[in-house]
């Protein structure tokens, strides 16, 4: 008789948590769109452009992450993601404020610190209210702030860009002058900490599955992955170069709409802003769904099937668009149909590749591996994707003009080595979750 209400709970909850994850990823991408006033006013390159957008906010999101990640194993989840969303509004709030390339790097370290704080306890909290054949739809539900999140900061910065002048300097109390683009970060800064108080008063720190053994070693941790060592590699190695494309795209197709195609950053932004918010968030949803779909027909690879499935018709379209550049006039439709193909595809993996987690790790340990998971694809993909087009850039082209190339050689790659390692780990992930089953 209380199922239904329970349910209708954790749903809430999801959604709740989707929508601090949508405000997480407005934040971290809010950079993409300000590539050519950041470049003119700080006076930078790509490649530190690149270091900017990616490595400033890995280095401590993805190394914080883990020791988080233990402390949702045994704390209070719900207080972990209250500190984590305030910290990283503040400091998205203070990058409005910084006067140089080194302030904002720094400004975007503490965002990242404070980030790190949310989905280990996230994944940890909705895997104790949903049953295993929902964890897939749940899980793509939540992960639909990935994709929310970066389409919506790039429409919301392309109509903010609108209304601003990107010339000249503001001044504000207490802080002196500003650039007007600096504004931005006030703007979806701020909002987080409605997302606190929404949190803080209405969820409620839920039961954990298997209560009498929340606590483990890190000795145990240790073990269990080194047992696991193959499906864990391959499915933690696989999305994280997923990652690196998707966070290459995000963060450099607007540079390309604008120096290949001759777009201005506010219709750039808001092309790749619609494609992402659509296209990538559909894909997160039919990628949750197919998996839940298999499992119910007792396909026990389900959600790692699902992300092979997507990396495939990924690599693909990426081959195309490679051959697209380099071989045809490349007209801009034609790009645009491949880009919303390619964020469908490349998207369907991450809803359950995260349920995939929570499957092959025992309960009492699932934060801390998703700790890891987040590490190692936020430090590999969010570290290296942009990173690697704005190198390709300037030490290979030697020509930010050839973006379009470097976007293509990069999305090759990363789509190839994703769905290589995705079909590697098939038949080690179903043995990991038999493991898993054994030990909670």
């Amino acid at each position: 008789m209380n199922s239904t209400p329970n349910l209708r709970y954790a749903w809430y909850v999801v959604a709740v948590l989707m929508l601090a994850y949508i405000s997480s990823f407005i934040d971290r991408q809010v950079l993409t769109l300000l590539v050519k006033p950041l470049k003119r006013d700080f006076n930078v390159t790509d490649t530190q452009v690149g270091l900017l957008i990616g490595f400033s906010f890995a280095i401590f999101y993805t190394f914080l992450g883990i020791p988080i990640g233990r402390m949702a194993d045994r704390k209070n989840r719900k207080r972990i993601i209250v500190w984590g969303i305030t910290i990283w509004s503040i400091m998205t709030a203070l990058c409005g404020v910084t006067g140089s390339y080194n302030q904002l790097f720094i400004a975007r370290v503490g965002v990242g610190i404070g980030e790190a704080a949310l989905s280990p306890a996230a994944y940890s909290l909705i895997t104790d209210l949903f049953p295993r054949q929902k964890l897939g739809t749940a899980l793509g539900i939540y992960n639909i702030g990935v994709y929310l999140g970066s389409g919506l900061s790039i429409l919301l910065v392309a109509l903010i860009l609108k209304l601003v002048s990107v010339e000249g300097t503001w001044s504000i109390p207490f802080f002196g002058d500003i650039y007007p683009w600096q504004s931005v970060f006030f703007i979806v800064g701020l909002p987080g900490l409605l997302i606190v108080a929404l949190i803080a008063f209405t969820i409620k720190e839920p039961e954990r599955q298997n209560a009498s053994k929340a606590a483990v070693s890190a000795k145990e941790v240790k073990r269990y992955f080194a047992a696991n060592r193959q499906a864990i590699l391959c499915l933690f190695f696989g999305i994280a170069f997923m990652a690196f494309g998707s966070y290459a795209t995000t963060s450099w197709t607007p540079t390309l709409l604008v120096r290949h195609y001759g777009l201005t950053e506010a219709q750039a932004g808001l092309l790749l802003g619609s494609i992402v918010t659509v296209f990538s968030t559909g894909g997160v949803i039919v990628g949750g769904r197919y998996s839940d779909r298999l499992t119910q027909q007792g396909k026990a690879d389900a959600k790692m099937r699902v992300g092979f499935i997507g990396m495939s018709i990924g690599l693909f379209l990426a081959l195309i668009v490679l051959v697209f550049f380099t071989l045809t006039p490349a007209p801009i439709q034609g790009f645009v149909v491949l880009l919303a193909l390619c964020c469908f595809a490349t998207s369907m993996p991450y809803g359950a590749a995260t349920a995939a987690v929570q499957e092959m790790i025992p309960a009492p340990m699932r934060a801390t591996f998703s700790a890891l998971f987040l590490f190692v694809v936020n430090l590999l993909g969010l570290g290296g994707g942009p990173l690697m087009v704005g190198l390709l850039n300037d030490k290979l082209f030697h020509d930010p003009n050839q973006v379009h190339l470097s976007f293509a050689i990069t999305l090759v790659m990363a789509t190839g080595l994703s769905c290589f390692l995705l079909y590697t780990g098939l038949k080690p992930f179903v043995q990991s979750i038999e493991n898993a089953k054994a030990e909670s």
